[in-house]
């Protein structure tokens, strides 16, 4: 019994801990897209043309790590772009841009097909939108090592913590054994003669 509030709170623990390395290496998957997105709609607003802010490679959505970026009308249709998927245009979901139409940015995790994933950043321009994203295949094996790492110590600290609540309560009930032994020798001697 001594051993359940701990193992609720190393699992508690090893959960807290899990989430907050996920949230941040998820988080932190942004942050190149933020800058290449805001620095894209910069250049446009500043007068570029969509295929002028483009990245000078394609890239294959389903094998490269590079970033790309795609640019939108203001009604949501495609004008330039240097991500490709199987060799055409991958369809960009037109709903997320009601998100930022009135300016702004928004953040999200954009799959166009099974096992292509990206974490992609939507920002406003005067003249539409732009998209600038790259791969989550390198965060989601980091988050799936974090997921190991974490299960693991998450068994090994309750094994541990097992060990030694059972070690506790066999010296516990060691002494309360010593102790009832002392209590029965006692009371067959009798009350101490007094002198």
């Amino acid at each position: 019994m001594i051993w359940v509030p701990i193992a609720v709170a190393v699992t508690g623990l090893a959960a807290l801990v899990y989430a907050a390395v996920q949230h941040e290496l998820r988080q932190s998957a942004n942050d190149p897209q933020v800058q290449l997105a805001e620095d894209t709609a910069a250049r446009l607003d500043a007068g570029a043309t969509p295929s002028a802010v483009l990245p000078a490679e394609r890239v294959e959505m389903s094998s490269s790590l590079a970033p790309y970026v795609m640019v939108f009308d203001a009604n949501g249709e495609q004008i330039a772009s240097s991500a490709v998927l199987q060799g055409t245009a991958p369809p960009f979901p037109a709903s997320v841009f009601e998100a930022v139409r009135s300016g702004g940015q928004d953040a999200i995790t954009w799959q166009p097909q099974l096992g292509v994933r990206s974490a992609a950043v939507v920002q406003h321009w005067r003249g539409g939108f732009v998209v600038a994203g790259r791969s989550l295949r390198l965060v989601e094996e980091r988050e799936n090592h974090v997921l190991l790492l974490s299960a693991f110590m998450w068994v090994l600290t309750l094994g541990a913590t097992a060990i030694a609540s059972t070690a506790v309560a066999l010296v516990a009930a060691s002494r309360s054994g010593e102790i009832d032994l002392r209590a029965m020798s006692i009371a067959r001697r009798g009350p101490a003669l007094r002198g």
